[in-house]
């Protein structure tokens, strides 16, 4: 007699991994986009992004704000210096998820609600402290949050050493020149930019 196999399941090899059951778990992809909400210039930007994104690729890639510029994009030259929480940063070495919560301004923000230049900017135009002007967010930038450290009171390795803790540092053409060197002018116009500056500064003083 004919025996019927094709209804008769193959037997299964309890050594198989096949033929052990098991959990099923989701598995979360590391390097997936996420979602990422920046609050740039007093505003909350909803934005995707992978989790290598710089925030400078944010900025202008995802943001649309193209005001921070790309450099070098090796922290050398300080083209792309933003403020997170009122300290200068370079966007391109942090990581956008790391300022998740966090107050940026870029070189957008520091206009008034009116549109009106911030002093800073008006002293850049004002002593023609630029010259093909593609590091020039970044220096205005940096110079503003240079004059809120000396407000602070925190020293640079320019300033006189019996007076390191003695208050605000003087502000002398040496001592800017210092708090200023992360940011590079190819054009080199330094003198210029210390002379906008000092012109801020002065009239912050007056």
């Amino acid at each position: 007699m004919a025996t019927d196999t094709a209804s008769t399941p193959a037997p299964t090899d309890p050594l198989e991994p096949s033929a052990v059951p098991g959990p099923t778990f989701a598995v979360h992809d590391p390097l997936a986009a996420v979602p990422l909400r920046l609050r740039v210039n007093g505003a909350d930007r909803p934005l995707v992004v992978e989790p290598w994104t710089t925030l400078l690729d944010a900025l202008r890639e995802r943001a649309g704000l193209t005001g921070t510029k790309k450099g070098c994009d090796h922290g050398a030259c300080g083209a792309c210096t933003v403020l997170v929480d009122g300290r200068r940063v370079l966007a391109c070495l942090t990581l956008a998820l790391s300022v998740r919560d966090r107050e940026i301004t870029t070189i957008e923000g520091l206009a008034g609600d009116d549109c009106a230049l911030h002093p800073m900017q008006r002293a850049f135009a004002e002593h023609d402290a630029l010259q093909c002007g593609y590091c020039t967010p970044g220096q205005v930038i940096s110079a503003v949050a240079m004059l809120a450290e000396v407000d602070q009171g925190r020293p640079s390795a320019a300033t006189d050493p019996t007076r390191r803790f003695a208050g605000r540092p003087d502000l002398d053409e040496r001592e800017i020149r210092e708090r200023m060197s992360g940011n590079l002018c190819r054009c080199a116009a330094y003198q210029n930019i210390v002379a906008a500056i000092r012109a801020v500064a002065a009239a912050r003083d007056a």
